[in-house]
């Protein structure tokens, strides 16, 4: 009797209509002889609509009180869920996070899972019964309730999945697979039907909204395979999971990020240990900075730019503003009508050129090029906002035929 962890969107469960579709899937699982754990997210927009309650109190509320009122949304779809598996005839357990042995450390809104104690999952599968689990959250050491930032869900799945060693992980989203590109851009996007944990982690963190990067990375690092599918189409569906390296498309996906911020020194020190407080009080903060473009020194001084996703950009931009005054720098600027286009694919180890032919394709659509980022299998470049739709365009017509 094989477990199979399913964890549906906030998509697939935004009305009880919906919410009835997935208790169907659900008992049809559980009929055909697993035993199945369900992680669920919060309804619809309602994450976004607890944020904007907050902040029409204050413009930074608390993040300790911001956890405990975002982790309401998932228990409503966890109960409404079990309401309709009961309903159907069966045994359903609901668990928030925190009964469902997910155990963070203490960084309230971005919380780390630290470990999951599968015990109360393990005794009511036993049971018989079909256990729904709330995700996005668990409880810190200091037993306070903690969420694990956006697409925390997926995190919540993968985890759960690897802890008590399912037979695989099936993530439900709106969109029935992975895409070579965004499909509402590029209409000739198509399903990637295998991809590999790399280049699945490179797209999530390129951009790609499809799963929360962190979850990628914790599936690739215990080996969990999981399966990305419609929760409304029965067919197809892209499988991560490890992929050998095998001689064809040198790219297989090209990703779109919008939401992101710019920041720049000019005039900072250029001496030892000026970077190390830079991007030391940034992590402090736990903010992470994705591309980072040093120019070359003159006189003494030179100017340093990086990119913050745009939900980190305010905090960001303090710190930096601070730091400015205190390494007398000329300025701090900040810029977010930019947008970062990412090129990924496993072929790029051993295939030169790809540089080049991105880049060209870039500028014959007449779209400048401000930052460059690489690693072995992706090419990132930061552009002007207003080009990225039309960018993307360009670089998948270039690369996916």
């Amino acid at each position: 009797m094989a477990i199979i962890v399913q964890k549906y969107g906030g998509s697939s469960v935004a009305d009880i209509e919906k919410i009835k579709k997935v208790a169907e899937k659900v008992v049809n699982c559980h009929k055909n002889g697993n035993k199945v754990v369900v992680v669920v997210s919060a309804m619809g927009k309602t994450t976004d609509n607890l944020i904007n309650l907050a902040k029409q109190i204050t413009s930074n509320p608390p993040t300790k009180e911001m956890d405990l009122l975002l982790s309401t949304g998932e228990l409503v779809s966890v109960a409404l869920l079990c309401i309709a598996i009961e309903n159907l005839g069966f045994e359903a357990e609901g668990l928030p996070g925190f009964l469902a042995g997910i155990k963070t450390d203490n960084t309230h809104t971005k919380a780390k899972i630290r470990t999951v104690d599968t015990t109360r999952i393990i005794e009511e599968l036993k049971k018989g019964k079909i256990v729904v689990v709330a995700g996005f959250q668990g409880i810190s050491a200091e037993d306070s309730i903690t969420t694990l930032g956006r697409g925390g869900s997926d995190l919540t799945a993968i985890a759960i999945a690897g802890a008590i060693k399912a037979e695989i992980c099936e993530i439900y989203t709106d969109v029935p697979g992975v895409f070579t590109a965004d499909p509402n851009i590029v209409p000739d996007a198509r399903i990637i039907p295998v991809i590999s944990y790399k280049e699945m982690l490179e797209m999530a963190s390129a951009g790609a909204k499809v799963m929360q990067s962190r979850a990628v990375e914790f599936a690739q690092k215990y080996h969990i395979p999981f399966l990305v599918k419609s929760t409304f189409v029965d067919d197809g569906g892209t499988m991560v999971t490890e992929v050998d390296f095998k001689e064809g498309a040198v790219v297989s996906s090209v990703a779109l990020d919008e939401n992101q911020a710019k920041i720049t020194f000019f005039n900072v020190p250029d001496r030892p240990g000026v970077a190390a407080k830079i991007f030391g009080k940034l992590g402090e903060a736990s903010i992470n900075v994705d591309v980072i473009v040093q120019n070359v020194s003159t006189h003494g001084y030179t100017d340093l730019s990086f990119t913050v996703n745009i939900s980190e950009f305010e905090k960001a931009f303090e710190i930096a503003k601070k730091l400015g005054k205190e390494l007398k720098c000329k300025d701090v600027t900040s810029d977010t009508n930019i947008a970062k286009i990412t090129v990924i694919g496993l072929g790029m180890m051993n295939h030169p050129g790809v540089a080049a032919r991105m880049f060209k394709a870039l500028a014959d659509s007449g779209v400048n090029i401000e930052m460059i980022s690489t690693s072995e299998i992706k090419i990132s470049c930061i552009i002007k906002k207003e080009e990225g739709q039309k960018a993307l365009k360009a670089v998948h017509k270039e690369f996916i035929k």
